[in-house]
């Protein structure tokens, strides 16, 4: 077995969820969950297929972002793992649908941040073991540092 680390390449302005899941259907669940939770996202999917013809599966509304999924899910090249890309939305905003989507098992990242993806590489094929989500902490928060993050926090309405 080989250890890899890929770079997820993010076009700019975008943010990345990776996950598993285990159905060919995944595809369009994931579609209708992005469209269905928000109007104004713009998205691509891409979804590796594990067994059968093992196509990357692409659904969106974004030509860019639809092929910088596509660039992203053959590079990490693990079955059963989806990528999805998105703009003019934050992933917190569709992680609860896709999280309750019967297919999905686990969501490795939601992130804006540099991403790497540590794959193991076997005869029969590739892994996700994790990631690598931004930088390592340089220090603990102040009380500045919590008075920006709240203030932060409902400057864009997440906190009254």
């Amino acid at each position: 077995m080989e250890l890899k680390t890929v770079t997820v390449t993010l076009p700019e302005g975008s943010n990345v969820i990776l996950g598993q899941t285990h159905f060919i259907k995944t595809i369009e669940d994931l579609y209708e969950i992005m469209v269905g939770t928000s109007a104004q996202v713009k998205f691509g999917i891409a979804f590796c297929e594990a067994s059968g013809p093992c196509l990357i599966r692409t659904a969106g509304n974004d030509d860019d972002l639809l092929a910088a999924a596509v660039q992203n899910a053959q590079a990490i090249g693990a079955g059963h793992s989806f990528i999805i890309l998105l703009r003019d939305a934050f992933p917190i905003n569709f992680l609860n649908a896709i999280k309750q989507c019967p297919e999905v098992c686990q969501i490795y990242c939601a992130t804006a941040n540099p991403l790497e993806v540590i794959v193991a590489e076997s005869a029969q094929g590739r892994g996700i073991l994790g990631v690598i989500d931004g930088f390592s902490p340089k220090g603990v928060e102040g009380p500045a540092d919590i008075q920006a993050r709240q203030g932060f926090l409902r400057q864009i309405g997440y906190k009254l």
